[in-house]
């Protein structure tokens, strides 16, 4: 029985509830998965969601940082939450759906300004997050799985509006596009965007600080939806909800979305 699941760092959920609101009655993903929710888990905005059929609901959260979600139109069970690089922040979450998926959402951290960890400690706990997300992924060897979230790099020379000039700004420098990809490769994990739309520019996150985003479209791709080898071929209909970034007081980040025939 296919389902659609959908990404987005909602960048506080209690004060853009409309918004997920407005998502989940237009798009109706069968499962939502929200970062940087910046809210303790009993001051999430439950009762809208499960009103428009978002009934099971696993998160984990933090008083105004941080903070993952994971509704779901379909019975979902929760599996846990791991502390990566132990920052002691809620930045992980995982439940099982009713077909056996496990899915993973994850928050990793911005990383600062400075690419230097010497200089930055905050790059270096970036660094450290991804490290452990490889280790976990060698140790643990996900199977039937799929990772989702605001994993704060943006890999690949057409995931940045300008490889060249990104080349040393945090989310795309080449000790991040690294780390990134040891995580990947630890978990097998494909890249289902990337799978379904193999070649050209797209972006998922673009700068509050550009006064036109739309005109100037210097955007980044910081977030992924990723399966494990054994299930991804059954991805498809990866979409980017560009408009969404147009909404009234929008997050800087727009949804994700992805198809799974399982």
């Amino acid at each position: 029985m296919p389902f659609t699941l959908a990404t987005w760092n909602i960048n506080s959920v209690r004060l853009r509830e409309g918004l997920v609101a407005r998502l989940l009655a237009e798009e109706l993903p069968d499962v939502l998965c929200l970062q940087e929710c910046k809210s303790p888990v009993e001051k999430i905005p439950l009762e809208q969601f499960r009103a428009l059929g978002y009934h099971w609901i696993v998160a984990r959260g933090q008083k105004g940082y941080n903070g993952v979600a994971i509704l779901s139109r379909r019975p979902l069970v929760d599996a846990g939450d791991r502390d990566f690089a132990s920052l002691g922040h809620a930045r992980h979450v995982a439940a099982t759906l009713d077909n056996g998926v496990t899915i993973h959402n994850c928050y990793v951290p911005a990383g600062g300004d400075i690419p230097d960890r010497e200089q930055n400690v905050k790059f270096g706990q970036k660094l450290d997050f991804l490290t452990e997300m490889r280790d976990w992924a060698h140790a643990h060897k996900p199977a039937k799985s799929i990772l989702v979230g605001d994993l704060n790099v943006a890999p690949r020379e057409d995931d940045v509006w300008s490889h060249k000039q990104l080349l040393k700004i945090v989310s795309h420098t080449p000790i991040e596009v690294e780390h990134l990809g040891m995580a990947q490769d630890a978990g097998t994990w494909v890249d289902i965007t990337r799978q379904d739309h193999p070649e050209g520019k797209l972006y998922s996150w673009w700068s509050y600080r550009a006064a036109d985003w739309h005109a100037a479209d210097k955007g980044r791709r910081l977030d992924h939806v990723w399966a494990t080898r054994d299930i991804a071929a059954a991805g498809h209909s990866s979409r980017v909800l560009r408009p969404v970034r147009g909404w009234e007081q929008p997050s800087d980040h727009v949804p994700v979305f992805a198809t799974f025939d399982l």
